[in-house]
């Protein structure tokens, strides 16, 4: 919370992002409330960031019904109730509050969890795309595989060896600096998310490579694989739960690896759940590493024949 001298002041840090919600108390607002002359509170609050502004308003009305409740118990105080009556008449029911994974509902947490991992995964397979790709468009193709002696999965193997070495590393130095250095919450083991990173990246690749193994040109599988990576951040499921999407918007975010990785960061990341509830997400992203085998023969012709467009 800062304080500013003047409402000019407030405006302008409002203006460049600093603040979120500028709150404007009335003076002698405390014996007005005394006094039942109803003051008038004023606030303003920044939604072009839209969760930040939703939450810096949720707080702002706590504080307000917590002010409202404040004068209500001080009245009902001189009038002679005891504090057990009061409280039940500013408060019938009361509300125990729950919210594992993020207790502090820090933004920072909320989205850095899935948005740099799904950043990872876009940069993982438009790369993979491009460096098998500019085989084809460059016409080196040839080449490669005659240094395999005409064999498709030693071609394959011996261009992602680098790439899963390099992307393995940023995947664990991201995990280290989510839960490490900015202290976000984690319940569970850092070894599994060590685990669901570099299967992250595993199946990140494969689907690079299934992608230019389907449409072995250049152009065409960039523009396929930036869009498939685009809407995973939306069939995630970490802003709309996917269990309130319609039917078949569910039975498409299974084929996006960063749904799964996103299934065990909740049960192992917010509720420590073990192997016992992760497995399913292992193997369904161990399926995705499956999936080169499926266009190998069609890449190994493009690969040798160069019967497809390049530019």
């Amino acid at each position: 919370m800062k304080h500013y001298p003047d409402f000019e002041s407030a405006r302008d840090d409002m203006e460049r992002g600093v603040i979120t919600s500028v709150c404007v108390l009335p003076y002698g607002m405390y014996e007005d409330v005394l006094g039942q002359r109803q003051p008038e509170f004023t606030f303003y609050v920044n939604t072009l960031y839209f969760l930040g502004g939703s939450l810096a308003y949720k707080d702002i009305l706590t504080m307000i019904n917590l002010t409202a409740g404040a004068v209500q118990r001080q009245t009902l105080r001189a009038r002679g109730v005891n504090e057990h009556a009061i409280m039940g008449k500013l408060r019938p029911v009361d509300i125990d509050i729950h919210m594992p994974g993020n207790p502090t509902m820090n933004y920072g947490a909320y989205l850095a969890n899935m948005m740099l991992p799904g950043v990872l995964e876009m940069i993982i397979i438009i790369l993979i795309i491009y460096s098998f790709g500019t085989e084809l468009k460059y016409g080196t193709s040839r080449n490669l595989m005659d240094v395999t002696g005409g064999h498709i999965c030693p071609a394959v193997a011996g261009k992602l060896a680098l790439y899963t070495g390099l992307f393995t590393m940023m995947a664990f130095a991201l995990m280290f600096l989510l839960y490490g250095r900015m202290h976000f919450p984690l319940e569970g083991s850092i070894w599994w998310m060590l685990l669901d990173a570099l299967l992250l990246v595993l199946a990140a690749e494969s689907v690079g490579v299934f992608i230019i193994g389907c449409v072995p040109v250049l152009r065409f599988a960039l523009s396929i694989g930036a869009l498939f990576s685009v809407m995973a951040f939306s069939m995630t499921g970490f802003t709309l739960p996917v269990e309130a999407m319609p039917a078949a918007l569910q039975g498409v975010a299974e084929i996006f690896p960063l749904r799964h990785y996103y299934l065990f960061y909740v049960r192992e990341g917010m509720f420590a759940t073990g192997f016992a509830g992760c497995y399913r997400e292992i193997i369904h992203l161990l399926i995705f590493t499956f999936l080169p085998f499926t266009v190998l023969p069609r890449l190994k012709d493009a690969y040798i024949n160069q019967n497809y467009p390049r530019n």
